[in-house]
């Protein structure tokens, strides 16, 4: 009776890594393609097909459909840009030698992709403005987060919080800017003149 329990409790175990695994799957390829191509010009036919899961089980994990996959989706492009925007601010215990570093990071992996990985929501932020207002706040709190980060920053280099509030909110909105332009031109350029800039910004409210 013990091993016949302990079986179960195995099979219980791997079928919920497998189901783990295609909900994981699902959201991380609806990220990479709406990354790439936003909301509206990824299929879901095509998005269960690279993500190796089919339309059932698409709707069993999101029963609201894609769209409810594209709000985690956007959740799962927001944590990894944190991630990377905190290792980068993290690098340097200079608020605007941190920020100017965020923007070569930025930079570095946006040529690493060929061009193609730039923000992971701005594609979808932009034609859901009006639209599809699940999507529109899922973005909006992404750029919220990041701000927050970077507010985060250069409330630790002494700003006064109103002032590191109101920066965080530039930075964000320049590198995100500034990184659709390299995109477009296919060159790192705008993206280290912004961060250049940006830094001078942020050094002449450091005390």
């Amino acid at each position: 009776m013990a091993a016949t329990a302990a079986d179960t409790t195995k099979r219980r175990q791997r079928g919920q890594e497998a189901e783990a695994g295609t909900r994981d799957r699902l959201v991380r390829t609806a990220s990479r393609l709406m990354q790439h191509g936003g909301y509206e010009s990824t299929p879901v036919k095509q998005l269960v097909r690279e993500a190796e899961a089919t339309l059932g089980s698409l709707y069993h994990f999101f029963p609201g459909g894609k769209q409810e996959l594209a709000v985690a989706a956007i959740g799962y492009g927001d944590g990894e840009f944190a991630d990377m925007l905190r290792a980068a601010l993290d690098s340097d215990p200079d608020a605007a030698r941190a920020v100017e570093a965020t923007a070569g990071v930025l930079a570095d992996a946006l040529a690493a992709s060929d061009w193609r990985d730039g923000c992971p929501v701005t594609a979808t932020a932009l034609e859901s403005v009006g639209r599809l207002p699940e999507l529109q706040e899922a973005c909006a709190r992404a750029f919220g987060h990041w701000q927050e980060l970077v507010a985060a920053k250069l409330l630790a280099s002494g700003l006064p919080e109103e002032d590191a509030r109101d920066l965080a909110v530039t930075v964000i909105a320049t590198l995100e800017g500034a990184e659709m332009t390299s995109q477009v031109t296919r060159s790192r350029t705008p993206l280290l003149l912004a961060g250049r800039h940006l830094a001078r910004l942020v050094g002449s409210y450091t005390p």
